[in-house]
């Protein structure tokens, strides 16, 4: 085998034969590092290849679906699509200690209970630590005579082990320690990052196992390593929460086999991640009453509407500059609705410190959020309270003009089991409502200045 010297971006694998100060594919800055190529020979590309199959007429292939494979873990099942396609591979991101390894025990533990033979490959703990987490999520976790646990981060034995145990589902934690010996660059590097995913890729494809990778993430959030790793995946799942919550969400960036619109909320404790079933309740549990700038709207995620608190803080600056702050929410969005405010309503926010929190750490970009975020700053403005018990629909339009939301009848319906009494929504879907419920009183609106003379109390 011949031996060069490349020099890598460490940020989306683009080489070249000498040391660039900025990349010229991604654009990034210092991100060259020096690397050992190995070129394979003939013998270990014949080896890496290993499907077999003939080319067929797309006509002849059998249309039955394929059978998924449930977790019993109900909302993680819901953003895969409705279980684990076999063959499938899917990449499992996230900050440090925000679950993924606790999620993938999980899954193993309850596939294993399913008589699922599963292989958990842990290159970052060994097999006593791996064992002492697994105690401390519960006994469900030991996974009985089809849990299989080893320490490794060499791809060849791996791929034996594999090959010895024969499972059906195969995890990696993570791909970033994993090393190919057909590459002498080190571990977690761009060469060997795309090299051992694409041979477990392939892996996994020929022989129908379900492959679950675990990645790391930089300090920008996004998978470490080249962009190719989430091409070559089927799924790519990323968990979100702040550090000190106690609440997770998973969200599907890619599915191949289901939406990308579903999300699963689960909750860390001491023994594991917990679904959470009804996470609208959750997140307005706290929410204070009789306060200015708070306001409940209605986010769609998927097939299921999550109601969220919106909180507003307006506040006179000192310093000159007036300061826009937004957590949760677009802020090039927020400066929008800001300007719409100044120009159609005639609020005098040019002077005014804006903050904009939406509570549980969830992050939204339905648009049908807009009015709630527009009445929560005159709220707060104004110190005036929100109309007690109302949920607040609608999209801002650059006049000022309320534009119609999508499904405003399942939130309606969602709204009602909630216990809200009023809910303000656009003009055109109060026309085209199917909205039998009797205990939520609708209020229709057509402009800005119109919502905020209804929804704005004079008196607390």
């Amino acid at each position: 085998m011949k031996n060069r010297t490349v020099f890598s971006c460490q940020n989306c694998g683009y080489q070249s034969p000498k040391w660039l100060g900025r990349c010229p594919d991604c654009n990034s800055w210092n991100s060259f590092v020096e690397e050992t190529y190995t070129i394979p020979s003939a013998k270990s590309k014949e080896r890496i290849s290993l499907f077999k199959d003939e080319p067929v007429l797309l006509k002849d292939v059998p249309s039955e679906g394929v059978g998924r494979i449930k977790t019993d873990i109900q909302e993680l099942d819901m953003v895969l699509g409705g279980g684990i396609v076999p063959g499938s591979v899917i990449l499992i991101g996230g900050d440090p200690g925000i679950g993924k390894s606790t999620i993938s025990l999980q899954v193993s533990a309850s596939l294993s209970e399913k008589k699922i033979p599963v292989l958990y490959v842990s290159g970052e703990e060994s097999v006593r630590q791996t064992k002492m987490r697994a105690d401390r999520l519960g006994a469900k976790t030991l996974g009985g005579d089809y849990l299989y646990i080893v320490s490794q981060t060499s791809l060849s034995m791996i791929m034996e082990y594999i090959d010895k145990i024969n499972p059906r589902v195969v995890f990696i934690d993570s791909i970033q320690v994993l090393f190919s010996d057909e590459i002498s660059s080190s571990p977690g590097s761009i060469s060997q990052v795309r090299e051992c995913a694409a041979c477990l890729t392939m892996l996994a494809k020929s022989r129908g196992i379900s492959l679950f990778i675990i990645g790391h993430v930089t300090k920008e959030g996004m998978i470490a390593g080249p962009r190719v790793l989430e091409h070559i995946v089927d799924t790519v799942l990323y968990f979100e929460g702040e550090r000190f919550s106690m609440y997770r969400i998973l969200r599907a960036v890619k599915n191949r086999f289901g939406s990308i619109n579903e999300i699963g909320v689960f909750e860390m404790t001491g023994s594991g991640l917990k679904e959470v079933g009804n996470p609208s309740q959750i997140f307005l549990t706290q929410r204070p009453r009789d306060a200015s700038g708070t306001v409940v709207v209605s986010v769609l995620e998927g097939s299921r509407p999550l109601f969220v608190e919106i909180q507003a803080l307006v506040s006179h600056s000192g310093f000159g500059y007036a300061r826009r702050r937004s957590q949760g929410f677009d802020f090039n969005r927020l400066s929008l609705l800001v300007a719409v405010l100044e120009k159609r309503i005639g609020l005098r926010l040019e002077n005014e410190d804006i903050f904009i929190n939406v509570v549980g750490g969830i992050k939204i970009e339905d648009p049908a959020v807009d009015l709630g975020v527009s009445v929560a700053i005159a709220s707060a403005f104004k110190d005036q309270p929100v109309l007690a018990d109302s949920l607040i629909l609608g999209e801002v339009g650059l006049t000022g003009e309320i534009r119609s939301v999508l499904y405003a009848e399942l939130r309606l319906n969602e709204a009602e089991k909630l216990g809200f009494r009023t809910c303000v929504l656009p003009n055109w879907n109060l026309a085209r409502l199917d909205y039998r419920g009797n205990n939520l009183k609708l209020k229709p609106v057509s402009s800005l200045k119109e919502s905020l003379e209804i929804v704005l109390r004079k008196e607390v």
